[in-house]
């Protein structure tokens, strides 16, 4: 099977306009996303869809490949089914704009995850190692079956542990937004209305659950960290030079 990373990046997020442009180490954030994708092994190539003429052209600018797609897209995975919906692969991948220490590796996982014909989708996961993510609700938690097909997504702390349970502590699994889908499962996924699961969380993969799609989690020990604000953007620069 064939494979493509398509990054979404807009340039009017709410919380920190013009993001995907903003410097980390020199070089715009959507850079960083895009040679990290270029490095994976199982992905044929990497296409930046976007709904900004500036990012276009600061794509283009550094050698990358970049698509004009419309702005009213609600969502990224509308703006990567535009794009997708002329190209010839087998498997779409969709890594975040805002992800700058995304690694080749993860991409491959995410891949590799539809190795499984009965999945629909691929994401990755991981176990929580800092008790304080448990509760926090910007982290997205997931329970799986045996098989790790995802069974639901939240943003509160599950499984939620009964009081006198016999297991003290539960293991904890938080949601890596990376996916892979099979292209037709992307293109119909778009086509969907939100469903009210997904409203209330505010998490897109729900609706892929709710319309009894499957998706296969795959665990990473790997981490990354996405860019919201100004203030991550920061964290991130000095993690990065820690790391020199």
């Amino acid at each position: 099977m064939t494979a493509i990373v398509i990054i979404p990046a807009r340039y009017d997020s709410t919380r920190f306009p013009g993001k995907p442009l903003c410097l980390l180490k020199g070089k715009p954030l959507i850079q960083h996303v895009y040679e990290n994708s270029k490095r994976s092994r199982l992905a044929k190539d990497v296409i930046v869809a976007t709904d900004s003429e500036t990012i276009f052209e600061r794509v283009l600018a550094f050698g990358g490949k970049a698509v004009m797609t419309d702005r009213n897209h609600p969502s990224g995975t509308d703006r990567i089914a535009e794009v997708a919906a002329s190209l010839d692969y087998d498997i779409i991948v969709n890594v975040q704009g805002d992800e700058p220490l995304i690694r080749p590796e993860m991409i491959d996982d995410v891949i590799t995850a539809l190795d499984d014909t009965r999945a629909s989708i691929g994401t990755l996961i991981k176990k929580i190692e800092d008790p304080v993510e448990i509760s926090d609700n910007n982290v997205v938690k997931v329970v799986f079956d045996k098989e790790r097909f995802a069974l639901y997504f939240s943003r509160a702390a599950i499984p939620f542990r009964a009081p006198h349970s016999e297991i003290r502590t539960p293991e904890y699994y938080k949601h890596i937004g990376i996916y892979s889908y099979r292209r037709d499962v992307l293109l119909s996924l778009a086509g969907m209305e939100q469903t009210e699961l997904e409203k209330i969380e505010k998490l897109e993969q729900l609706r892929a659950l709710e319309n009894g799609l499957k998706i296969k989690v795959k665990e990473t020990f790997l981490e990354t960290f996405g860019i919201d604000t100004p203030e991550d953007l920061e964290r991130v620069e000095k993690c990065l030079n820690t790391s020199l």
